[in-house]
């Protein structure tokens, strides 16, 4: 009875992990794409490098510090678009994005500026485009709700007029003015420091006017430019002519009477009722009460939330909306689009304006043949542990390899669904990091048999050596693999790029090795100690260490007779 009940908890402890396994791979091949092979980082899958070059208004090169903002928030940026095993850094007066996979749309558009301000619009007419049309980021037209039910309102496309609050009830009559469009680059493909800063200069100049009739004469013939040099650089506190992203509106707004720093949150959602995406802001409380007011004042005008000089969406008000209600911001998203665009807007505007001067792909030829090389390395270290482990432990070395492949299975299922959920990405460092931690894993299981060892050695069987072992190893495996844990968490929090990846998988690893030293080898090492088969000499590899027991026993005994 005494014996089935010792067999009892380790059987429930393998099934426990038996569980573990059938939860993560079930997770694996029944929910998502069902496919079962992990992300892989730029070094191995290639994947995208862009090169943003720093725009100042005056023309000088941008500070350090707020190139490391810059870093920082677009860091932000990346993490919070799911893209792992991607790097961020300076390089003089730029910053170049890496990110894997064959999308690099991501990495294009993570340099925006994301200076948001929301204007009231003043005046509104078709556009057209002066070169080619950039890429929609969300329709220009849109619907501004609170996300609780309140007034429902609706996008209207149509042209509208009305006056700046302080110039009266009407406006003047527009004359022709000159369109304002991109400077050509030059030769290399890039302006020249004093060249952008006049060009930015002088759309201001054209399109921020202060004078009412100079502004309406440049309205009418403004043409949407394909490279929009007032992008990001645009003066809160004066009028403004833009276009929306598509190109196909024409706007003069307000100034802005909300700035896109008193942003709280910002959320991309999916409204079942109107089967669109959305993107859910709610605003810090001085600016919700601006708002709230505006909207109430306001029915029946539009609003135009401006990022990087570009109207993204400029609805009509049907309903004030109360202050602390979140507000949507609603068009012609795709999921990407409005989760790009609430990442953007939730993490903070960059210090700097951006171009994008140079994108390239990134060949995982060398990537791959680094893979090969150290997997084959991996693979013979791996092989000459086990063989050491069987001619060292005998037949306990088998329950090492059993061990070893039940853990790698965990780890492999757990780096899948990461992929999947986070979006992590297993690059070469990664792959360090996990072979390290597996060898944690074997140097947990030397430190459980060398304590069984030297319970022998005091004389004890190898069936009650093992519970005593065990509860001397367990303190030992877990205050290594602490302070393993605590050292990749630091190095996670303070790393970059591919060594947090390393981080990140030593650390995982590190953790599923004490789950498997729990839950797999104690209970086998458990059950083989019962059994009458595994207590052969031959058979554990623990002959010489139960004749060391007995030399001592003989030893005691004859030490004893003399005296």
């Amino acid at each position: 009875m005494a014996t089935s009940q010792r067999s009892a908890q380790p059987m429930r402890l393998l099934a426990l992990y038996g569980l573990i396994i059938a939860t993560v791979y079930c997770l694996i091949f029944f929910t998502g794409s069902h496919s079962a092979t992990p992300k892989l980082g730029i070094d191995l899958q290639g994947g995208t490098r862009v090169t943003l070059t720093a725009r100042t208004p005056d023309g000088k090169d941008p500070s350090q510090e707020s190139l490391k903002q810059a870093q920082e928030i677009i860091e932000r940026r990346v993490n919070g678009l799911g893209v792992s095993g991607s790097e961020v850094v300076i390089d003089g007066n730029n910053l170049v994005i890496t990110v894997p996979g064959e999308d690099g749309s991501q990495a294009r558009s993570l340099g925006q500026t994301a200076r948001l301000f929301l204007r009231p619009v003043i005046s509104a007419r078709q556009g057209s485009v002066a070169q080619a049309a950039p890429a929609p980021a969300a329709g220009a037209s849109g619907t501004t709700t609170p996300a609780t039910a309140a007034p429902t309102t609706t996008a209207e496309p149509a042209p509208q007029n009305r006056p700046f609050p302080e110039e009266g009830p009407s406006s003047p009559t527009p004359t022709p003015a000159a369109t304002t469009t991109a400077a050509p680059p030059t030769s290399t493909g890039h302006t020249s420091a004093d060249a952008a800063a006049a060009e930015i200069q002088a759309a201001k100049a054209a399109r921020q006017s202060t004078d009412v009739n100079a502004l309406q004469a440049t309205y009418a013939t403004f043409q949407c430019p394909k490279h929009d040099p007032l992008a990001g650089n645009d003066d809160p506190k004066l009028p403004l002519i833009t276009c929306s992203a598509e190109g196909t509106e024409v706007f003069i707004l307000g100034p802005a009477f909300v700035d896109g720093q008193d942003i709280a949150d910002a959320s991309a959602v999916f409204n079942q009722q109107q089967t669109r995406y959305e993107v859910s802001l709610s605003f810090k409380s001085a600016a919700g009460d601006t708002w709230s007011k505006f909207t109430a004042q306001n029915v029946g005008q539009r609003a135009a939330f401006v990022l990087d000089s570009q109207v993204v969406s400029a609805p009509t008000i049907q309903g004030a909306i109360p202050a602390g209600s979140p507000t949507s911001i609603t068009g012609n998203f795709t999921n990407a689009q409005a989760t790009q665009l609430a990442n953007t807007l939730k993490y903070g505007s960059l210090p700097l304006s951006f171009s994008s001067s140079e994108a390239e792909t990134v060949s995982a030829t060398l990537g791959i043949s680094s893979l090969k090389a150290g997997l084959l390395a991996g693979l013979i270290g791996l092989i000459a542990v086990l063989i050491y482990c069987l001619f060292y432990y005998r037949l306990l070395g088998v329950l090492t390899a059993l061990s070893l492949v039940l853990s790698g299975i965990v780890v492999y299922g757990m780096i899948v669904l990461l992929g999947r959920s986070i979006g992590f990405t297993l690059d070469l460092a990664g792959i360090a990091g996990l072979i390290i931690g597996i060898g944690m894993t074997a140097d947990s299981f030397v430190v459980f048999f060398e304590r069984i060892k030297d319970e022998m050695r005091e004389g004890r069987s190898f069936r009650s050596a093992v519970p005593r072992g065990w509860a001397r190893a367990r303190r030992t495996i877990l205050s290594g693999n602490g302070v393993t844990f605590l050292a990749a968490a630091v190095l996670y929090v303070l790393a970059v790029g591919q060594v947090r990846g390393f981080a990140f998988t030593l650390g995982l690893s590190v953790t599923l090795d004490t789950i498997v030293v729990f839950l797999v080898t104690s209970p086998l090492v458990h059950l083989a100690s019962t059994s009458p088969f595994w207590a052969k000499p031959s058979v554990n590899g623990l002959g010489a260490v139960q004749q060391v027991a007995r030399e001592r026993r003989s030893l005691a005994t004859t030490g004893a007779k003399e005296l």
